[in-house]
């Protein structure tokens, strides 16, 4: 990471013109201080195993805070991740100590991929259960307690819709003055003067900001950024099959590289904005282009190898679009030999994000009609319509087109000894898998 690479440009300059920018205590006076190196955090709890797209907006920002000169702390809340931070819909249940310090630990290792911890401005992992742990109750309530007004923690909307509806524990009532503690123990230990966090987090961040000019009086920062929400206000990164994880084995790459290239073309430039690492006329270029031709799915591309390459790999970002292509793309034309030519590892991932049927030769007969195989694969509902498919020309087995609907398939024509790719049109496709050892 080079050392104030992008001090002069401005950190606020560049996070407004991409619309980064939720809230702040004092814009002003938070520019004025960027522009001497300033140590800031963002925490995140182990509610999960693994952090997902949201997440990753974060990360991403501060990554250029950093590039900007700056020193990020990455609290990961071994000990908030124990409570948990009230949400509107209702308790969270409590995990279990041990599986929340797994997650800790996944988490710190995850999160020390997207920021560097050498260097001029080298960033710092923290876990809050370090000085947390060490308080006893009556400590808590005299020297913290004391500092919160009930009635402003009684303002915060997910507190007010839980009384509103079933209530809300201590427990959790009582996690805006953990994270609060946070940003004080940051103050004394590290000389942490901003915090920053999604919208969501403005209650509990300013919250900080306030313990730490009655304990210290001294005047600190804090920043929110806007949540990722698409065109039509829901939150970014869920999909049908569930959220899009930055774990492999959660959510594989074929799966994270077909998220962002199947976004919305009114999500794009937001997207852009967000989540590309390029430099801001590369980006405001990329943004022109893809709205005049919306058609040719340039943003999509751009962000979807981008990305995959920084979560993953540039070699999982080539793997992926050369499946595509094998799949559904130009390279189609080459039948089986294109996807003879992905290797076992990637097709496997490739098909296992669509429909797979079983059949094992020998158990099931020694043959499968085409037909029979077009409505295992669900590409077609029925025989009838299988035929169909076929007639009109549209209907087609390891990308070979099926012109014979009383053809039959047998192990000869298994990819990898394993798999019979079935497709109907350009993009609709599943699988039949004849291996017995396949997980089912």
């Amino acid at each position: 990471m080079r050392h104030n690479e992008r001090m002069s440009t401005g950190i606020i300059e560049d996070l407004s013109a991409r619309n980064r920018i939720a809230d702040s205590t004092d814009l002003a006076a938070l520019s004025q201080a960027l522009q001497s190196p300033m140590t800031f955090y963002c925490g995140f709890d182990p509610s999960a195993p693994s952090l997902h797209v949201g997440s990753l907006a974060t990360l991403l920002e501060m990554r250029r805070f950093q590039s900007a000169g700056h020193h990020p702390i990455v609290l990961v809340g071994g000990a908030t991740g124990l409570i948990g931070d009230p949400k509107e819909s209702g308790e969270r249940i409590l995990n279990p100590a041990e599986l929340v310090q797994e997650w800790v630990e996944r988490l710190q290792v995850q999160t020390s991929a997207y920021l560097d911890f050498e260097g001029p401005n080298p960033a710092t992992m923290v876990d809050n259960f370090a000085w947390t742990s060490q308080l006893n109750a009556l400590e808590f309530l005299r020297d913290i307690g004391k500092h919160f007004s009930v009635n402003r923690m009684l303002d915060r909307e997910a507190v007010k819709a839980r009384l509103n509806a079933n209530g809300i524990s201590y427990t959790e009532f009582s996690y805006a003055l953990l994270q609060s503690y946070d940003y004080l123990q940051l103050f004394q230990r590290h000389n942490c003067t901003l915090q920053i966090g999604g919208s969501d987090q403005w209650g509990n961040i300013t919250a900080g900001v306030d313990l730490v000019r009655r304990v210290e009086s001294v005047h600190v920062h804090a920043m929110t950024l806007p949540l990722v929400v698409k065109s039509d206000g829901i939150k970014y990164g869920k999909t049908e099959s569930g959220t899009v994880w930055l774990d492999r084995e959660m959510t594989s790459p074929w799966a994270f590289y077909q998220f962002w290239l199947n976004a919305a073309d009114a999500d794009i430039p937001m997207l852009l904005r967000t989540y590309s690492m390029q430099n801001w006329e590369e980006v405001q270029h990329l943004i022109g282009e893809s709205t005049e031709n919306p058609s040719a799915r340039l943003g999509q591309r751009a962000l979807a190898r981008e990305l995959t390459t920084l979560v993953h790999s540039s070699q999982d970002a080539t793997d992926v679009e050369a499946a595509a292509a094998a799949l559904f793309g130009s390279a189609a034309k080459d039948g089986a030999v294109g996807l003879a030519a992905l290797s076992p590892e990637v097709l496997t991932s490739a098909l296992a994000e669509t429909h797979v049927a079983q059949w094992i030769p020998g158990e099931h007969g020694s043959e499968l009609a085409v037909v029979d195989a077009l409505v295992l694969s669900q590409v077609v509902d029925s025989r009838g319509a299988a035929r169909r498919a076929i007639t009109e020309g549209g209907a087609y087995l390891n990308n070979e087109r099926i012109s014979d609907d009383s053809a039959m398939v047998s192990a000869r024509d298994l990819i990898h000894g394993r798999w019979l790719v079935m497709r109907r049109g350009k993009r609709t496709y599943g699988a039949v898998d004849a291996s017995p050892l396949a997980v089912r």
